[in-house]
């Protein structure tokens, strides 16, 4: 679904991607781990259209996308959530969710149909699945963090995604939030067969949840493989997990 070859950015002359390489297959979840640093936000944003490439290829189901707008992305199946939150903090969480459908039903320009009624079914299906629905009239803004947090999953949801791109969706939650959280991703992978990428910071997290695990180091692959391949690899030992055997 996702292929990744040589990717290359750089910034005032730093050179933030530099050997990026990395594959996603349908239906898998793969992780992105490395250091701070290690340049795993900066290939989400090139992957996601944020910020263009230098060099190198970005393809997503076969197509050459380099260059693309994240819109464009959003039209074609991607969809992604960010490491500090971006809702509408002054409207509902119902709402919210329901503006990303909207979107992708392309009824943003229809003037003779009241907004609040359309995509309601879809968007009360998307609450549901997402455990919001007994909170789908509340102002987002008025949101424990967590919750925020899932609301935003909720609304990448609203684009009807292929590929979900997920940049430290646990960050700053509480055990019970990132446990909710996790079981969450897992329901979306397998139960409505949803290809996830996601970067994340708490490794054992990672490591119980990733079908395959991507490491990066000063903005180059060093490896991607299954969970035990990549434990067992002596350069992630050395560079990221901290042994020196």
């Amino acid at each position: 679904m996702l292929q990744i070859r040589s990717l290359r950015k750089s910034f005032d002359g730093f050179l933030a991607v530099k050997e990026a390489n990395l594959s996603v297959n349908p239906g898998e979840v793969v992780a992105v781990i490395g250091p701070n640093g290690a340049g795993k936000t900066t290939l989400f944003n090139l992957v996601s259209g944020q910020i263009r490439p230098d060099a190198g290829s970005i393809r997503f189901k076969g197509e050459d996308i380099c260059g693309l707008r994240p819109h464009q992305l959003c039209r074609k199946g991607m969809s992604r959530s960010f490491q500090i939150v971006k809702i509408f903090s002054r409207m509902s969480v119902f709402e919210n969710v329901q503006t990303a459908v909207i979107s992708r039903m392309k009824k943003t320009s229809n003037l003779f149909i009241p907004a609040h009624n359309i995509a309601v079914k879809e968007t009360e299906a998307i609450l549901e699945a997402m455990g919001l629905i007994d909170k789908r009239d509340s102002i987002c803004g008025l949101l424990s963090h967590g919750d925020q947090k899932v609301l935003e999953m909720a609304i990448s949801l609203g684009s009807d995604p292929q590929l979900l791109i997920l940049d430290e969706p646990t960050a700053g939650m509480s055990g019970e939030e990132t446990a909710r959280a996790i079981d969450l991703m897992k329901h979306l992978s397998r139960q409505r067969g949803l290809t996830i990428l996601f970067c994340e910071h708490d490794v054992e997290l990672v490591f119980s949840f990733a079908d395959r695990i991507m490491v990066m180091q000063q903005g180059s692959t060093i490896t991607q493989g299954t969970p035990d391949q990549v434990r067992n690899d002596p350069q992630v030992k050395k560079a990221y997990l901290g042994s020196h055997d």
